[in-house]
């Protein structure tokens, strides 16, 4: 049974490409943003009257944040490590967000180019506490197309 028509995707199946191989399934991802300036620009009609527009301006880089389970995963990890380590010859990579319907089939995906990681957060461990562990990581891409 596939999406009919009008059907929202449900929030929670989803997961991050790295260079067209899919890494690792997400448990959050949030803050996907990328912003461009806005120029106003100001001139005069042949008939003398004032009139105002809204032009794009440059694209500015953008950002997302994901948590994933703390696990195994070498590629992501390599990634990780690499971009921390200032290694960006390898580290700037071509990723995407998939969102998957409840048959993981691929439905829309956010692809970021030139993506790398600039920050990772671990979660609180805690002696005698039954949680999982997760990596919160922030990804910066220079452009964002989505499909």
């Amino acid at each position: 049974m596939t999406l009919q028509p009008g059907d929202a995707l449900t929030s929670h199946n989803f997961g991050l490409q790295i260079d067209g191989v899919m890494v690792e399934y997400l448990a959050e991802v949030s803050g996907m943003t990328m912003e461009q300036d806005v120029i106003t620009y100001q001139q005069n009609t042949p008939d003398g009257k004032n009139h105002v527009r809204n032009l794009p301006g440059v694209k500015k880089n953008g950002t997302c944040t994901v948590v994933r389970g703390m696990t195994q995963s070498s590629s992501f990890t390599q990634w990780i490590n690499e971009s921390i380590n200032g290694q960006m010859t390898t580290a700037r990579k071509n990723a995407s967000i998939i969102m998957m319907d409840f048959e993981n089939n691929p439905v829309k995906r956010y692809n970021l180019r030139n993506a790398w990681c600039s920050k990772i957060d671990t979660s609180t461990v805690k002696a005698g506490e039954a949680s999982a562990l997760t990596e919160t990581v922030t990804i910066t891409f220079e452009e964002l197309v989505i499909e």
